[in-house]
């Protein structure tokens, strides 16, 4: 999995310093991290629709295929803030193995 997260990272790197004119992904910099949010927002609340549609239809298509959009903001979002996806993956693995409820209580302490 994460040799998909590394090549689209580096894409979206290259990406960043394209022309707003010629890409996506330049064009959401350009409109800075407000702008970022706001895709990131709207792509979760896609998903959450989308999954709730799931449930009712057995269809999975279009959740998988907004997961991906939220996913892809979200590294947008990342790259934005200067953060590698292998930070996110760093704390994940950090986690694992560490109950649900300790790692909340863990955060308020």
């Amino acid at each position: 999995m994460s040799d998909i997260l590394q090549q689209l990272e580096a894409l979206l790197d290259e990406r960043r310093q394209a022309s707003p004119d010629t890409s996506y992904v330049a064009q959401l910099h350009a409109k800075g991290l407000n702008k970022i949010l706001e895709k990131v927002g709207e792509e979760a609340t896609e998903t959450l629709l989308a999954a709730k549609d799931a449930q009712r239809s057995g269809d999975h298509q279009e959740v998988i295929a907004e997961t991906a959009d939220l996913w892809f903001h979200s590294l947008v979002m990342l790259s934005h803030l200067g953060i590698s996806h292998q930070q996110v993956l760093d704390e994940l693995a950090r986690r694992m193995g560490i109950s649900g409820l300790e790692e909340k209580a863990s955060r308020n302490q």
